[in-house]
């Protein structure tokens, strides 16, 4: 199915027309619908499923922010726009976006306060353990390996993930990432914009002038045209469920769950690269490894061959680009009886308990051979790790010293080979206000984007609450923008 332009020329009659149509409502489109409808628009939301939500709904729901946000102030902790743009410029990848970086880290008050505008809840209290999300409503966690080396040197840490309040709270189903699209859906239908549902985006419209002045689209196995008379904004998510596009930029997650929903299929990217557009950043992806974040704190995390990879108390989902990009995703975790209950403790009243470990044995030879890895090269990790550790220090990987201490056998080995999923960071290029650059650095006329259909701050790095972040910080600059053409 082609994803080259259609001309406005060809267009024999329009189907619908709005001043702004936003293609995809989740977290992006639906602060995009937003941005656009307070500025006056008409606006027209056109969503593949039957509702809104997309991938932020079924998301654990952090959103990153900070510079001394309400919540951060009310948590105790000090926090600056400085040191937030410090971190992120550290944190998000090689050639990250600095224009990005500065006015997403210089605003970012004023979007969590426009959040809280818009209905979206956040309890004040600090989740203080380890752990990919809190269990509970607690309001604010570190989310980003802020108080972990490297970047504990290079900015002062603050905690800005920043997680909605909901009460009974089912992740995956209807967690915090679904409170926050609820409120977002519910303030785009209050300042008037439109929806349509089961429309599936196709192709871009152009006029004569190259304009982008439409969309073609498939409801109920028609072909259909809808008319944007001031802008299209895509934000119909990344390109993870493309077979063919992820095989081509990010084979790693070759054959890996994709932490998305399938509706993430490249069109909207490849739609705009037809209309000349460029992309950033195609090769970048965001990994997890599929295991209890305290757990991993407690131990070692080795690769295939026994060798320790990373240091364990730092972001999870660096730990698993680490294990996904670099070691194929072969990995184990080393603990022992105290890190286990450890662990567990942390679990207690959720649940969730910790799953058993794969092996047990005080002979780390035995375990070595269980795991297959090179004879001695797991007792030589342990020694080392072991002997530093009754120092009470890490100089290999730099692990805090309130998580290092020596493991005692007997040894337990949580097998982790192939347990990772991801998601790719990559697509169109963009400005601060969403629109859509060509090779030569020039705006698409009448074309906007946001959300993980752009290359947004994550550029390789990654922090837990950036692409609801960037989605509807970006999200509301593109419909603001679009709004006036």
């Amino acid at each position: 199915m082609t994803a080259r332009p259609c001309r406005e020329a060809d267009v024999r009659a329009w189907d619908g027309e709005a001043d702004v149509v936003v293609v995809g409502y989740g977290v992006a489109g639906a602060a995009a619908a937003i941005g656009a409808a307070v500025e006056g628009a008409d606006v027209l939301v056109l969503e593949h499923t039957g509702g809104w939500g997309g991938a932020a709904a079924l998301a654990g729901g952090f959103v990153y922010l900070g510079g001394g946000t309400g919540v951060q102030k009310a948590c105790g902790f000090h926090d600056t726009p400085e040191a937030m743009h410090r971190f992120l410029t550290a944190a998000m990848g090689p050639a990250a976006d600095a224009a990005k970086i500065e006015v997403y880290s210089e605003r970012s008050v004023e979007h969590f306060d426009w959040l809280v505008r818009c209905g979206v809840p956040f309890r004040a209290a600090f989740y203080d353990r380890p752990a990919w999300e809190p269990p509970g409503d607690e309001g604010l966690m570190y989310s980003g390996g802020e108080n972990a080396h490297p970047f504990a040197d290079i900015a002062p840490p603050a905690p800005r993930g920043h997680l909605p309040r909901m009460a009974d709270k089912r992740t995956g189903e209807r967690g915090a990432g679904y409170q926050l699209m609820l409120h977002l859906a519910t303030t785009a239908e209050q300042t008037g914009a439109r929806a349509r549902y089961g429309i599936r985006f196709l192709r871009l419209v152009v006029a004569d002038d190259g304009r982008v002045c439409g969309v073609v689209a498939r409801s109920l196995g028609e072909d259909v045209a809808i008319r944007a008379r001031r802008g299209v904004v895509l934000a119909a998510g990344s390109f993870t469920f493309n077979a063919d596009m992820v095989a081509r930029h990010v084979p790693a997650l070759g054959g890996r769950p994709g932490s998305a929903v399938e509706q993430h299929d490249g069109r909207a990217i490849r739609a705009a690269q037809a209309v000349g557009a460029d992309t950033a950043h195609l090769w970048a992806c965001e990994a997890a490894v599929h295991t209890d974040p305290g757990l991993m704190i407690r131990g070692v995390v080795v690769n295939g061959r026994g060798e320790r990879v990373i240091n364990e108390d730092t972001y999870p989902g660096r730990i698993g680009q680490e294990l996904l990009l670099h070691h194929g995703s072969q990995s184990f975790v080393v603990a022992d009886e105290e890190a286990a209950d450890g662990a567990a403790a942390d679990r207690a009243g959720t649940s969730m308990p910790l799953p058993p470990p794969t092996w047990v044995s005080e002979d780390i030879a035995e375990l070595e051979q269980a795991m297959g890895v090179p004879p001695g090269a797991l007792a030589a990790t342990l020694g080392l790790y072991n002997r530093h550790a009754a120092e009470g220090r890490d100089p290999v990987h730099h692990k805090a010293a309130a998580w290092v201490r020596p493991l005692r056998p007997p040894y337990g080995v949580y097998d982790l080979r192939g347990q990772t999923s991801g998601f790719t960071l990559g697509g169109l290029r963009t400005d601060v206000d969403g629109a859509v650059l060509d090779v030569d650095g020039e705006a698409i006329e009448g074309l906007y984007a946001a959300g993980r259909t752009t290359a947004g701050i994550a550029a390789g790095g990654y922090a837990s609450g950036i692409s609801l972040g960037d989605g509807s910080f970006f999200g509301r600059r593109a419909g603001r923008a679009a709004a006036h053409g």
